[in-house]
């Protein structure tokens, strides 16, 4: 499908600030640029740097809308109504699990997909910028081991059901993944030294998401984590938005005919990818982005609650939802806000693309941390406590701008096995996602096991 192993990273470049000045020149260039801002604390090391580290420090300097970071910061501590939310929610427009009523039939749906599949028109995408460090594995978590025999890493799961699909249509289905700076380099290698794990090189997309800058939560100010360097973070998964175009990719896939991306998280080897039926309801719906969810089994269950307000799909971040309203029941005793997204999503490649173009379609959302920081004497200093801001974007706050956007309802005991905390935790840890991959695994080869 494509020429190439294609592989795109977001490359800084020195835009506005011209690289062959003369270090004091330079200097002055950029304090008339950071001033207006309050933001000459960054150059407080600069005399010495060598001329190198000075021309990279001018170039993430160029790099950064100061100008947008103010606003944000201005505004960190604005909240959201969250009651005046919920009281306007309802349920979403779903299709539930046995539920006969559903506006279209199982098997319509079915054969919309496969139809979908057929005619080369479905990409697959993951988001694999974090790290396994919760893990105690400091490498991309995708190329942790966790299949119950052999140790099969995450990427591999993935990738042998896109491959599995592929030649069951006799399409390829493109297959991205968009990596960090802190994972980039180590997954293209991975994905090189494995030979991507049957998939074709030409069908594989690696693109790097972007940054922010991290800023003190006392005063805005950008945090130095080095002399020469800007203290970054990735932008969130919703970063995916503004690298998937920029890197290409987007436009690639629509000049290849592909209509639409199932969208997922590196983390849950139970992704049934570019499932027929699934497919089926986000095209017969003509829907622009189509959510999977569980039906939550208790009201404080750690996951997004997706509601309709006004029409429009909405997330609710369970920790935002006040406990008076999580415990809100219908007659029938079951939860009114009960669907729970699992970050599986179906997206319209027309609809990312003019959500791209669109400069406002994704807020920033605030994360305060501990950061280490380099002082005015030079010393890293390790915080004890939060003492800075992270800025993200969740690609969820997609769904509000979604033409007919709906949910489906899957089972959590095989489509949902995110693995998030260390080995011996209660929950999502390797020991129970490698279980319930085993009982799946069993299932299919007739041996009957109860989840």
């Amino acid at each position: 499908m494509f020429a190439s192993f294609a592989k795109f990273r977001v490359v800084r470049v020195i835009k506005n600030i011209e690289s062959k000045m003369n270090p004091t020149t330079l200097k002055q260039s950029l304090l008339t640029h950071l001033s207006p801002f309050g933001q000459e604390h960054l150059l407080m090391h600069w005399d010495a740097l060598t001329e190198l580290q000075q021309q990279e420090l001018a170039a993430q300097i160029d790099d950064i809308d100061f100008g947008l970071l103010a606003t944000l910061y201005d505004n960190h501590d604005d909240l959201i109504d969250v009651a005046a939310l919920v009281d306007r929610a309802k349920e979403p427009p779903a299709f539930r699990l046995g539920d006969n009523a559903n506006a279209i039939a199982r098997s319509d749906a079915v054969q919309a997909g496969r139809d979908a599949l057929a005619a080369g028109k479905v990409a697959a995408m993951v988001v694999a910028g974090g790290q396994g460090t919760r893990l105690g594995f400091n490498h991309p978590k995708g190329m942790y081991p966790i299949g119950p025999v052999g140790d099969t890493t995450l990427f591999q799961i993935h990738v042998e059901k896109v491959v599995a699909r592929s030649r069951q249509y006799g399409m390829p289905i493109p297959f991205c993944v968009m990596t960090s700076p802190a994972t980039h380099d180590e997954t293209v290698e991975f994905f090189a030294q494995h030979e991507r794990f049957g998939l074709a090189e030409s069908d594989l997309l690696i693109f790097c998401q972007g940054t922010m800058p991290v800023v003190s939560i006392a005063d805005g100010k950008v945090l130095l984590a080095a002399p020469d360097t800007i203290a970054m973070s990735p932008d969130g998964h919703g970063g995916m938005l503004t690298a998937f175009n920029k890197s290409g990719c987007l436009d690639r896939l629509r000049e290849c005919g592909i209509e639409m991306l199932c969208f997922f998280q590196v983390d849950n080897p139970l992704v049934d990818i570019a499932n027929e039926e699934f497919l089926g309801y986000h095209i017969l719906s003509r829907s622009e982005l189509t959510s999977q969810v569980v039906r939550k089994q208790s009201s404080q269950e750690r996951v997004g609650n997706i509601v309709s307000i006004d029409g429009r799909l909405h997330v609710i971040e369970y920790s935002d939802l006040p406990d008076a309203y999580a415990e809100r029941r219908k007659p029938d005793g079951s939860l009114e806000i009960w669907a729970g997204s699992i970050a599986v999503h179906i997206m319209g490649l027309d609809f990312l693309k003019r959500q791209a173009e669109c400069e406002t379609s994704l807020p920033f959302h605030i994360a305060k941390k501990k950061v280490p920081y380099l002082d005015a004497n030079g010393r890293l200093v390790q915080p004890s406590e939060p003492n800075a801001i992270k800025f993200e974007r969740f690609i969820f706050d997609l769904l509000p701008a979604a033409d007919n956007a709906v949910v489906v309802e899957v089972d959590p005991r095989y489509h949902f096995a995110p693995l998030k905390n260390a080995s011996g935790s209660p929950t999502d840890s390797p020991e129970s996602v490698r279980k319930q991959l085993l009982v799946l695994q069993c299932n299919s080869s007739g041996m009957a096991v109860t989840p």
